[in-house]
């Protein structure tokens, strides 16, 4: 008989040792792939949570700011008023009130705050971030 037809003990253990081995890879390649799927996952999980964080400040900060300018709104009453008592008298004070009136707009302007049908300041309404009006 030939090697070949006979297998010898020797023969027979290593057969069983590379078998052994071979499951044995095959076991560490699934873990490996399992382990990559984990990675991923949590890779998106995290990118997620980056966002909603994110939106969450920036919603808490508009909130913020909605409520700044809210509790502006005596002051430019206060300023209306005043400037509506100084009638078309002309002198430093007025000038000044005026000049503050219109800095105050132009911030109030760039955070949302503008002047309502009345003509006097009013919160006005944003839309969300990347929102298209329909």
């Amino acid at each position: 008989m030939t090697e070949n037809q006979n297998p010898t003990p020797g023969d027979e253990t290593g057969a069983t040792l590379e078998s052994q081995l071979r499951d044995e890879i095959e076991a560490l390649r699934g873990e490996i792939e399992q382990l990559r799927a984990d990675s991923l996952r949590e890779r998106a999980d995290l990118e997620n949570q980056r966002k909603r964080v994110a939106r969450d400040v920036e919603q808490a900060r508009r909130f913020a700011n909605e409520r700044l300018l809210g509790e502006l709104l005596p002051v430019f009453d206060s300023l209306d008023a005043g400037l509506a008592a100084a009638g078309d008298q002309t002198g430093p004070l007025k000038d000044g009130m005026e000049l503050t009136y219109r800095q105050l707009l132009k911030v109030a302007g760039d955070n949302g705050l503008g002047r309502g049908r009345s003509g006097r300041a009013a919160v006005q309404p944003r839309a969300p971030p990347g929102h298209q009006p329909g």
